[in-house]
């Protein structure tokens, strides 16, 4: 026998299909609780998308540690070979809405949070090792430029390039974008890096500085722009319904992390700031250190409450693991936390998806918005004589030292500080085939700005990363508008 059907308070209802009226052909009444109810929830079933990173999938899985990494990091659920930890991981694209396709040609999200026994940890990052800009300030106009157009309500090529022309430091990441890697296949088959430098510390106090890379165990597979545009056009949902499917089969996705590691006494003489997100740490200085394999191997059961309602935050740290100076992870350990609260409220934590698992949350926040904390009883301050929750003697994380003086400051403190080193490394390391491609997706996008002197900002950004690079680019776009204007 099926349960009762009831209303939301828990009252039995006798009919679902049809309204209470005043008499066979009256108007509907306003005691039918049901229907009002029904109507209201309907309306409220959508809460604001992300403002990136709307377009998105999820799924559950497991992180086992393979390789001894203690003596790097005092982090629990790193402690030992064999340890499994419970994971969740979002993937999104970043610049389209909820519901925009899947296969376009946009960095990746790649969010994970591992339920530990000493808190929730997020790892926060993209399929790409590097971003866009450097400093947290620049960002909301960064994404402004690369949304829809508050006139024409289209992206507009103008307003994405003029933002680039003004931001030299993008370049490399650009140079990333628009290569081979630009357009996965899939989630299944791209890389995650957790982009930033984090801080690990051990149990003797020593500090790394560390860097995260989510190497896929499925193989690199992408697409080209037509092979995009053929998939976009029969199955706007591909990366989403391939996750899903694949795990559904028992086809359970994973990937192999390594981190790279930098003794923090390092960092000041280094020949680039090794905090600036638009810049890698070249492998033959700092080489990946194994750690451990991730796999998912469950579906969400309700994509909403579990994919689109899980909030992720990169100061949900755990003992052993702490932040860096990396401008752009300064900003985001306000602003993604933020966000979550103006989306789902202060409570969000308390949500079985963002809840911890294997362990519980302690702590005097009380009241708010879908408060469900039931601790009415307990003290709601600390300290208190009453047994309540009180603080550890032992900080998460190692001091930084710090020197200087208070300000703004874009001199380089470093010796190859500048913005375009590491995109003419990366264009040089190209085949041949990569080069060409690379330029014609890059010139089929940059000959639409219909400023010349945008045009040649951004030329110039590619001829200071290498002169073949800046040369073969500046003749494709000339030839593309030569043709256009005939």
């Amino acid at each position: 026998m099926p349960k009762n059907l009831t209303t939301e308070s828990g009252a039995p209802i006798a009919d679902n299909q049809n309204s209470a009226s005043a008499g066979e052909y009256g108007p509907l009444l306003i005691q039918d609780q049901q229907l009002l109810e029904k109507l209201a929830r309907f309306n409220r079933e959508r809460i604001p998308e992300r403002v990136v990173h709307a377009r998105g999938s999820g799924a559950y899985g497991y992180f086992e540690v393979t390789d001894e990494v203690s003596q790097y990091t005092r982090a629990a659920f790193l402690g030992e070979v064999g340890k499994r930890t419970e994971v969740f991981l979002r993937f999104s694209t970043v610049a389209g809405n909820l519901g925009a396709n899947d296969a376009v040609r946009d960095p990746r999200g790649f969010a994970l949070k591992f339920y530990t026994e000493e808190g929730n940890y997020d790892l926060v990052g993209n399929n790409t090792p590097v971003f866009f800009i450097k400093d947290p300030l620049k960002f909301p106009d960064f994404i402004h430029s690369q949304k829809r157009d508050p006139f024409t309500g289209i992206t507009e090529a103008d307003n994405v390039w003029d933002f680039w022309a003004h931001a030299p430091e993008a370049t490399h990441q650009i140079t990333w974008l628009f290569g081979d890697r630009g357009i996965p296949a899939s989630y299944r088959h791209m890389n995650g890096y957790g982009s930033h430098t984090y801080q690990w510390v051990n149990e003797s106090g020593e500090a790394f500085w560390v860097k995260y890379h989510f190497k896929t165990n499925q193989g690199i597979r992408s697409l080209d722009g037509g092979q995009a545009a053929e998939v976009v056009g029969g199955d706007a949902d591909s990366h989403q319904r391939d996750l899903h499917q694949a795990i559904e089969r028992g086809v359970f996705p994973s990937w192999t992390l390594y981190v790279q590691l930098m003794p923090v006494a390092e960092a000041a003489e280094y020949r680039f700031n090794p905090f600036d997100l638009t810049k890698v740490w070249p492998h033959a200085d700092y080489p990946l250190v194994k750690v451990g394999r991730l796999v998912l191997n469950k579906n969400p059961e309700n994509v909403f409450a579990e994919v689109e309602q899980a909030a992720f935050s990169p100061n949900n740290f755990v003992p052993g693991i702490g932040a860096s100076p990396d401008k752009m992870l300064q900003g985001r350990l306000f602003a993604y936390a933020d966000a979550q609260r103006y989306r789902l409220g202060v409570n969000h934590t308390q949500l079985a998806v963002n809840a911890p698992k294997a362990t519980e949350a302690n702590n005097y926040g009380r009241d708010g918005f879908a408060a469900v904390n039931k601790s009415g009883r307990g003290k709601n301050y600390e300290p208190n004589s009453f047994d309540g929750p009180a603080q550890t003697d032992r900080a998460l994380a190692a001091p930084v030292a710090l020197s200087g003086h208070t300000g703004t400051y874009t001199t380089p403190q470093h010796t190859k500080d500048d913005d375009f080193f590491q995109a003419g490394e990366l264009y040089r390391l190209m085949s041949e085939g990569e080069k060409s491609r690379l330029i014609d997706n890059l010139a089929g996008f940059l000959a639409q700005v219909s400023r010349e002197d945008v045009i040649e900002k951004n030329l110039a950004h590619f001829h200071a990363a290498d002169p073949e690079y800046g040369a073969r680019l500046a003749a494709a776009v000339a030839k593309i508008r030569t043709t256009e204007e005939a």
